[in-house]
């Protein structure tokens, strides 16, 4: 036995917290992973940590270890690149589950890391993706002959940010650097 493994306590056990993730649209096929370990052999972000295995988050789910998983701020390692779904021989949208973790725990811990926050109120204020546009780029894709940028729409972003609640949360959260 490996002397280093953690003791998981009975009252740590959460048995409706699969179903909670696996009624959350992306994520239904979370019961099906037999836990192969291709996600975690395809993941990009793996391959630099010894702590983020989408593997083992599958498995953390399946067991009901609620607040060990959204405590865990490796979950927000995830790029996304939906390498593990692509290879995933069971179909589980491994990438979907960790946005599901992701919302969850914001609402479980009321904290998000600075960057998502920063993004978020950006897009919040600009209708922008990732930074607001500077003039001077526009200027030299006009002197260029390039067409204008399409202009992100703050207004329409707003009103998604209110109906979802989004706007409230992010007055609310804390934020926290990076994960240690």
């Amino acid at each position: 036995m490996n002397q280093s493994a953690e003791v998981i306590g009975a009252e740590e056990i959460d048995p409706r917290f699969k179903y909670e993730i696996s009624r959350v649209r992306g994520a239904e096929n979370i019961m099906q992973c037999f836990q192969c370990g291709t996600c975690t052999a395809g993941c990009p972000v793996s391959r630099f940590s010894d702590f983020y295995r989408p593997k083992r988050i599958a498995r953390m789910i399946q067991l009901g270890l609620k607040s060990r998983v959204l405590l865990d701020r490796h979950i927000w390692l995830c790029t996304t690149c939906y390498t593990c779904i692509d290879r995933c021989p069971q179909s589980v949208d491994i990438a979907n589950v960790i946005r599901a973790l992701r919302n969850i725990s914001i609402k479980y811990t009321n904290s998000m890391p600075f960057v998502y926050k920063f993004l978020a109120e950006t897009l919040l204020k600009t209708g922008e993706l990732v930074y607001e546009i500077p003039g001077l780029l526009t200027k030299k894709r006009e002197l260029s002959g390039l067409p204008p940028l399409p202009r992100g729409r703050p207004e329409v972003i707003a009103k998604i940010f209110e109906v979802t609640g989004l706007a409230e949360l992010l007055k609310n959260v804390q934020v926290f650097e990076g994960v240690k």
